[in-house]
């Protein structure tokens, strides 16, 4: 994983080794996305001034639509709830994310 691949890990998960705070700051994360045609990604985590806000902003440079489970990610604080508005984050709490694709889901079915 250190040599910056893609680390399989079930069907459809994978692990990538990131060397920066940003997900797509020299990784291949961006070109696997592409390769299964992702337009939106929906970000939780740990610690949003650090990792999940670098990620976040490198996801909008490279024009996916991004959406913020914002009870799913510690540390998050308004002022930076209005900077990923501003930049057109969709900020939502999981149950509804968890409903929009479970409704997308029944009409792909």
């Amino acid at each position: 994983m250190l040599g910056g691949g893609l680390q399989p890990l079930g069907e459809q998960e994978v692990a990538i080794y990131k060397p920066r705070w940003g997900a797509f700051y020299a990784t291949p994360l961006e070109s696997h996305l592409r390769s299964l045609e992702v337009t939106t990604l929906v970000f939780c985590g740990c610690n949003f001034p650090n990792c999940p806000r670098t990620s976040i902003y490198e996801a909008s440079e490279r024009d996916f639509r991004v959406v913020l489970a914002r009870d799913a990610l510690s540390g998050l604080y308004e002022r930076g709830e209005r900077e990923l508005e501003a930049i057109g984050v969709q900020l939502m709490q999981a149950t509804e994310i968890g409903a929009e694709i479970a409704a997308a889901a029944a009409i792909a079915a």
